[in-house]
């Protein structure tokens, strides 16, 4: 069962402030009023609508620049579609709109009242158009790049095509760094000068000179190269949404206005904090450096984040350009694969990749899948065998139908499966939500207890000491750490398990995986092959093939499963069948018919009795077999013999068993086929608990059941009529097989459809989980360790005291760090 991508978005509600869809699922902030829950994208659109609902209420919607993770492209009302292409009219001049308060529209180019953002021109925006989001706050998206509203965080793109774009973000830090550089440079070779050799600089630069100097030098970097720094600050006081940016923001303002205010009227300073030369010490070099790492921070961190993307563009990249379309003339032509649409004959010639999804016509090939389904083996292909897009020929040539073309192909839609499931939020990043909604206000706090102590206690010059130290604390502290932690490594892991054809719907499966100690499986389609084979046809009087065309003839008719594998049976013999006559299908007991005359009836021992085929002669009981189905054939009142069909166990699933066994996991077979055979099978597979005959409502008492005692269950099935017990389960595995994965039955899909696809999967959580917590660990450890030294809690014991400037570049790397671990899980072997 496929699934257009379409229905994948749920409904979104507006924020009747600033007009912005909102998911309710994921939306944090909720208001009831008249009994009604109005959905809000932050705080401060909360406090406005509390403030004054019917003000809200009563006024029409503005249009909407984000729209929230889960929801389609969010296109800004116009008043003019044409307003694109055709020039506007004077009463429609070109309206500007604020990225951040979507309510402010101003009819020329300026800043926000509001924010004081510069506004951007209101235009409308495609589908088509990349859309960005922040890798923190996944239900921020925008249509064109900036900083996330709630943590100050660049956004990446969320449409990821298969080039890699420029980021423009990281071109403008770039650029922002070096020139930062380039002037921090005679600051820093100033300030190590004037400590060591004190009286030199003062011969050179006589008098007020060399404050002066500084001031010229730091003010471009703090106030220009700096500037989206305080910007991001001052959006999230505006949101009243702290971040590491509220941090840098406060540290590096208070250092440089500090000695601002010391270079330009020293004289307000007592004389004990004054130098010989009458002014106050500054600290222009360490306000410059600190933006200059910060700097550098952002543009290691933006380039490691793109990183985490090439999962998604990998598998981008696999499709062809182009098709080879067979005319009805016989013709054939190269064409864009955009113009492939279903039902068109295309050729694919050896060594070329598939363009599309579709049924092979003719001719026979081995295709590698590995891309798709992780499997090195070329699958043998032959006429009606399904084929994927973007899958390798191999030596043959064959002639195919499409099938499903641009976004509901395979590909595209693992794709955008992989995507979606990168920006989910797993149940482990609660811990670092809940701890870094105080951190910065304990931060805060921590630098104004460590101000007041140096200042009350600390040696002389206290003050000097007082202002350096909380700018330190201030800066060392690094809220992003924790927020990266585990996007960072879900976005990775879930592109890793894509490669090896794992499909996680959702962070909460991935993360639950480890923990599985019960694993229920379906048995056809998931321990067998899902396509029953002919294993034999016994006949009950003399041998006569004309027995079996006959029998095979009447199923022709036939859409069961099991008559098609008679039919193929058939086929394969070489049999010429005949066209059925007065075909009729008998509910729960076969179908009956007419063939060249003769009366047939295939199905159980029920339609034999109607028939009264058993009445004449009894044998039954010796030609049932003990395993499959048995399909009893009467020819005229006669019984005939019986056909055994069955579903052969797939080649993975011994293997599979063993391996997940020996970690411990208990596993419990249900099927709905009948006892004898699902015995047989359990005892082939050496499954110790199983249930036979069993209907979807009792596959969910049974994983209820489970849960009931303790156990962690996940449930694999083929994603249909399993569908009740896989959302029960505490991890729903949906085997799928070819383009019929039925992505939406649970939170992982493997595509090839076996067990060992549940072995990676564990394996892809195991290694996930192991780099979260990792990463975890070191965010909290790093911000544990460096506030109190920065503080100065080591000074009374050793004399140490940490430089500013030494606290930004440990705060810049602490965040980078953490991604490049992350990037780690792209080599995890599974």
């Amino acid at each position: 069962m496929s699934t257009h991508p379409s229905n994948l978005a749920p409904a979104l509600e507006r924020d009747p402030v600033c007009g912005m869809n909102v998911n309710p699922a994921a939306a944090k902030h909720v208001y009831s009023h008249d009994g009604k829950n109005y959905y809000f994208c932050c705080a401060s659109c909360v406090e406005k609508f509390k403030a004054d609902p019917p003000k809200y209420l009563s006024q029409k919607a503005p249009a909407p620049s984000l729209v929230m993770l889960g929801g389609a492209p969010a296109k800004k009302q116009s008043r003019d579609s044409s307003a694109q292409t055709a020039p506007k009219p004077a009463a429609q001049a070109a309206a500007y709109v604020c990225p951040m308060c979507p309510e402010v529209r101003e009819s020329k180019p300026g800043a926000c009242p509001s924010c004081g953002m510069a506004l951007e021109p209101d235009v409308p925006v495609t589908s088509t158009r990349t859309e960005y989001t922040c890798p923190m706050h996944p239900e921020i998206v925008r249509s064109a790049p900036g900083s996330c509203p709630i943590c100050g965080m660049a956004l990446e793109p969320r449409t990821i095509t298969a080039t890699a774009e420029e980021n423009p973000e990281l071109r403008d830090m770039t650029r922002r760094f070096w020139v930062s550089v380039a002037l921090t440079a005679p600051l820093m070779a100033i300030a190590m000068t004037a400590m060591l050799w004190p009286m030199p600089l003062h011969r050179i630069f006589p008098g007020a000179a060399l404050p002066w100097i500084e001031l010229a030098l730091a003010t471009p970097v703090v106030l220009w190269g700096g500037w989206p720094f305080f910007q991001r600050f001052w959006t999230s006081l505006v949101n009243r949404s702290p971040n590491m940016f509220t941090l840098i923001g406060m540290g590096t303002g208070v250092a440089y206005g500090y000695s601002v205010v010391a270079t330009l009227v020293p004289r307000i300073f007592p004389d004990e904090l004054r130098t010989m030369a009458g002014y106050p010490d500054v600290y222009f070099e360490a306000a410059a450096a600190i933006t200059a790492l910060v700097l550098l921070g952002q543009v290691m961190e933006l380039r490691a984040r793109s990183h985490t993307s090439a999962a998604i563009r990998a598998l981008l990249d696999l499709s062809p350009k182009t098709a080879r379309l067979l005319g009805a003339d016989g013709d054939e032509k190269d064409i864009p694969l955009e113009q492939v649409k279903p039902g068109d004959r295309l050729r694919v010639r050896p060594g070329e990749k598939v363009p599309v999804d579709g049924i092979l016509l003719e001719g026979r090939s081995a295709i590698d899948e590995s891309m798709i389904t992780g499997e090195s083996m070329p699958v043998e292909k032959s006429p009606n065998s399904n084929v994927i897009g973007a899958t390798i020929n191999g030596t043959g040539s064959f002639v195919m139908r499409a099938e499903r073309v641009g976004s509901e192909t395979l590909l595209a839609r693992i794709v955008q499966l992989v995507g979606q499931a990168q920006r989910s939020r797993a149940p482990i990043q609660r811990l670092a939500d809940r701890v870094a909604k105080w951190f910065v206000p304990a931060v805060v706090a921590v630098a104004i207890l460590t101000f007041a102590a140096w200042l009350l206690l600390g040696p002389q010059p206290r003050f000097a000491h007082a202002l350096v130290n909380a700018v330190a604390v201030l800066i060392i502290a690094c809220p992003c750490a924790l927020g990266l932690a585990t996007p960072m490594a879900i976005m990775v892991g879930v592109g890793r398990g894509a490669r090896a054809g794992v499909l996680i719907r959702n962070a909460e499966a991935l993360e639950t995986m480890e923990k599985v100690d019960t694993l229920v499986v379906d048995k056809t389609g998931t321990l067998t092959e899902g396509k029953p084979r002919l294993f034999s046809f016994s006949q009950a009087i003399a041998d006569d093939p004309e027995l079996f065309r006959l029998a095979a003839s009447l199923e022709r008719a036939s859409e069961h499963p099991l008559g098609s594998a008679i039919v193929e049976a058939a086929t394969t013999r070489n049999l010429k069948l005949s066209q059925p006559e007065q075909f009729t299908s008998v509910t729960g007991k076969g179908i009956r018919g007419v063939v060249d005359g003769r009366n047939i009836a295939i199905g159980n021992q029920a339609l034999m009795i109607d028939a009264g085929a058993f009445e004449k002669n009894r044998t039954m009981a010796i030609l049932t077999p003990t395993d499959g189905t048995t399909l009893h054939v009467a020819i005229d009142g006669t019984y005939v013999g019986n056909f055994v069909v069955a579903d052969r166990v797939k080649e993975s699933t011994p293997a599979a068993l063993r391996d997940l066994k020996a970690q411990g996991i208990r596993i419990v077979m249900l099927t709905g086929d009948n006892k004898i055979v699902a015995a047989s099978i359990a005892k082939q597979l050496g499954i110790e608990e199983f249930e036979a005959e069993v209907l979807p409502e009792r596959k969910l008492e049974i994983v209820r059941k489970l849960q009931g005692q303790g156990r962690v269950v996940a449930m694999a099935g083929d994603g249909i009529n399993d569908a009740p017990a896989l959302a029960q389960a505490d991890v729903g595995i949906a085997m799928g097989t070819g383009t019929d994965v039925a992505m939406e039955s649970g939170g992982i899909t493997l595509v090839k459809g076996d067990l060992s696809g549940i072995l990676r999967a564990r394996k892809l959580s195991q290694a996930t989980m192991r780099n979260i917590r990792q990463n975890l660990f070191f965010a909290f450890v790093y911000n544990a360790i460096g506030v109190p030294v920065a503080a100065g809690v080591l000074y009374p014991f050793f004399g140490l005291l940490l430089s500013p400037i030494f606290a930004a570049a440990a705060m810049s790397f602490s965040s980078v760090s953490v991604i490049t671990n992350a990037l780690r899980l792209r080599n995890v072997k599974l």
